[in-house]
C-alpha cells in the first residue's frame, strides 16, 4: 500500500480521490437541486416582492461593499505578512535555501552518471569542499572526491547496481582509494546494499560502506558523517 518513502501507491491514491470526488459531487447536487433551488424560487422571490426598494439598494450597494471589504482584507494581510523585527528591513531578509534531498525512487531512476552527480551534490550540501565528480573511463575506482572541514580527503565510489555490491568490487576499490587518490576516508555507496563477504572485507580494510538504509537517511537530509557515526566510527 505504501512505498518505502511513505507515499501512498498511485493507483490507490487515484481510487481514494475518485471516491471523495463522487461523494462530494453527490452531496453538492442534492444541495443545489433541493435547498438552493427552493430558496431562489420561493423564499428569495417572496422577499423581493415584499420589499422592492430594499432589494434595489442591496443590489446597488453590494458591489461597493465587497470592494471595500477586499481592500480592507488586503491591507490587513500586508500588515500580518511584514516581519515584526526591530531594526531589520523586511525587503533585505532573504529566505533560507531549501535543503537538498532525494527520494529513493529518484535515485533508482537515475543513470549511473546521474547517480554520481547526485552523490556529489549531497556532499556539497553537507558542507564538503572542492567536491568534484571524477567518475568515468580511467577513474581508477573514484567517482567523487571532496574534502571535509578538517581538510581530510573523502573518496567515494557510487554503485547504482540492481544487486548487492560483491567482494571483488570492494577489493578493486580498496586497491586504489588510498594508494591512487590519497583517501583519508574511503566510502563506497551501494544503492542495493552489499554481500556479506563484501562487508567482511570492508571491515578488515577500513572501508566505509553506505548501504540502502544509510543512503536513504543521507538522501533525506542527514549529514553523511552522522549517518556513518550512527553505526561505526570514522
Amino acid at each position: 500500500m505504501f512505498d518505502e518513502d511513505g507515499s501512498l501507491d498511485p493507483f490507490l491514491k487515484f481510487l481514494l480521490y475518485a471516491v471523495l470526488v463522487l461523494a462530494a459531487g453527490k452531496m453538492l447536487w442534492e444541495w443545489l437541486t433541493g435547498t438552493v433551488i427552493r430558496w431562489i424560487t420561493v423564499d428569495l422571490w417572496d422577499a423581493v416582492a415584499a420589499h422592492p426598494w430594499w432589494t434595489v439598494l442591496i443590489v446597488i450597494g453590494s458591489p461597493a461593499a465587497l470592494f471595500l471589504l477586499a481592500r480592507l482584507a488586503g491591507a490587513v494581510l500586508d500588515v500580518l505578512a511584514t516581519p515584526a523585527v526591530a531594526g531589520v528591513d523586511a525587503t533585505s531578509v532573504e529566505p533560507e535555501p531549501a535543503l537538498l534531498t532525494y527520494r529513493m525512487k529518484q535515485l533508482e531512476a537515475m543513470s549511473p552518471t546521474g547517480f554520481e552527480h547526485a552523490c556529489a551534490e549531497l556532499l556539497a550540501r553537507d558542507g564538503f569542499l572542492h567536491t568534484r565528480r571524477v567518475g568515468g573511463s580511467g577513474d581508477l575506482g573514484a567517482d567523487v572526491i571532496a574534502n571535509d572541514a578538517d581538510g581530510l580527503t573523502i573518496v567515494v565510489q557510487c554503485k547504482q547496481l540492481s544487486r548487492p555490491v560483491n567482494s571483488p568490487a570492494m577489493q578493486q576499490f580498496n586497491g586504489t582509494a588510498r594508494p591512487e587518490h590519497g583517501a583519508d576516508h574511503a566510502v563506497i555507496i551501494g544503492l542495493n546494499g552489499f554481500t556479506q563477504p563484501a562487508l567482511d572485507f570492508a571491515s578488515r580494510h577500513r572501508l566505509i560502506t553506505v548501504g540502502r538504509e544509510d543512503l536513504k537517511r543521507w538522501a533525506h537530509g542527514t549529514h553523511l558523517y552522522d549517518v556513518i557515526r550512527a553505526r561505526t566510527t570514522l
